[in-house]
């Protein structure tokens, strides 16, 4: 009887877990372009000790270059190189010729110029290439895998994960293993002391500002191909759920960006599964409730860098 029951049972799980499966292993993927983007707003947060509010239309832009190049020229490469350049030099302008005018004794001026430089470069933007979605194409199929009759990552997906993966890498390496790290960390939590001790501190802000810009911009460039299409509004929700993540991970630790980015990914692609698209930002918003009341700081955060 009991082995009769199993074998009744085992059709109807099948399909079910073949759903995890395929949510948990979409979750990863979204989850890792939500971790490279959190991690942008973490290295600003460290270099200039703010929140860049603007940071979903700076990282489009650069996605348009990508697109018009790409275009052009039929290589993929090409337009992920120029989109990397583009948005490290258009982070250089930004921090050196707006945002270091601002007075930096009040946060509010800051919040407002990065809402006027929304709506300049997203109204920029429409006028240029049209408010209407573009598509863009994966430079890999985004059919996923059969492993045993489940559907798995697609090769597009595997291609995400390894690209964060080493810019995660590198981003660590960067930090904890070079004197330009070093520099870049020093600079962000004790700027009185790193200039005494001989750092150019306004260089390595505008080199963070550089850093963070390029990273969103790569992530956008990776949301792209598996959303709508290309629009000046094509960065919004990921960076409304990358700020999430990084406010649950801590806003100075870029482990819990890249943690906190996978496990949005893949609640957001559960609740999405398993309930609707409209419910996953309330579960995200959930989660980031629970978080702050448990720990306001976030998850990783330290509270001695917090008040460097």
């Amino acid at each position: 009887m009991a082995l009769e029951l199993a074998s009744d049972m085992t059709p109807e799980m099948g399909p079910a877990v073949e759903r995890l499966v395929f949510l948990l292993s979409t979750g990863l993927a979204r989850g890792a372009v939500l971790a490279l983007f959190a991690l942008s707003l973490v290295i600003v947060y460290r270099a200039a000790r703010a929140v860049n509010f603007a940071q979903a239309a700076m990282a489009i832009v650069p996605v348009y270059v990508a697109f018009a190049v790409t275009s052009a020229s039929g290589s993929y490469w090409l337009g992920l190189a120029c989109a990397l350049v583009t948005g490290a030099l258009l982070g250089a302008v930004v921090e050196r010729w707006l945002l270091r005018l601002v007075p930096q004794d009040n946060p509010l001026p800051g919040i407002i110029v990065a809402i006027g430089l929304v709506m300049v470069l997203q109204a920029g933007l429409a006028i240029a290439f049209g408010p209407d979605h573009r598509p863009v194409h994966a430079p890999f199929s985004q059919r996923p895998f059969d492993v045993g009759g489940v559907s798995v990552l697609s090769p597009y997906d595997l291609f995400v994960l390894i690209v964060a993966a080493v810019v995660m890498g590198g981003f660590a390496i960067l930090f904890n293993r070079t004197s330009i790290g070093l520099q870049l960390r020093a600079a962000a939590f004790a700027p009185e002391t790193s200039r005494l001790l001989g750092v150019r501190v306004p260089r390595m802000v505008t080199l963070g500002w550089m850093l963070s810009i390029a990273t969103a911009a790569l992530a956008a460039l990776l949301l792209v191909p598996t959303g709508l299409g290309l629009d000046p509004h094509a960065a919004d929700v990921l960076f409304v759920n990358a700020f999430a993540a990084a406010v649950i991970g801590g806003l100075d630790s870029p482990v819990g960006a890249l943690v906190a980015g996978l496990v949005v990914g893949v609640l957001a692609s559960l609740v999405t599964g398993y309930a609707s698209a409209a419910t996953a930002p309330l579960a995200v918003l959930a989660l980031l409730t629970v978080v702050l009341l448990v720990r306001p700081h976030g998850l990783f955060a330290a509270r001695e860098a917090r008040t460097a």
